[in-house]
């Protein structure tokens, strides 16, 4: 049986990452309705990011943004995820926002 890669809590290596507000088709063991992935390409896809709730309150769905992020692992469900604090600037790369 492969040995699963062990992603630590708060690994500590902050980088900048792209993501987007999305629905996903099933937010089972999962808080709202909308949520936060990395856009494709950075090496993360299928991940979700935990972040601050800005994000998904004040921005129309699909809205995308430039964030702090480091990668954990999600005791609860087993999975991995990525996550910034939700206290860090980030940056609207797109649309505007909601009025």
């Amino acid at each position: 049986m492969p040995r699963r890669k062990r992603i630590p809590k708060h690994g500590g290596h902050y980088f900048m990452l792209d993501v987007e507000t999305f629905l996903p088709a099933d937010t089972s063991g999962r808080h709202g309705a909308v949520h936060v992935r990395p856009l494709p390409g950075q090496g993360y896809d299928g991940w979700f990011v935990q972040s601050s709730r800005k994000l998904v309150r004040d921005y129309p769905i699909g809205t995308r943004f430039r964030l702090r992020a480091t990668t954990t692992d999600n005791h609860r469900q087993g999975g991995l995820y990525l996550t910034s604090w939700f206290g860090w600037p980030f940056e609207v790369l797109s649309p505007q926002r909601k009025k």
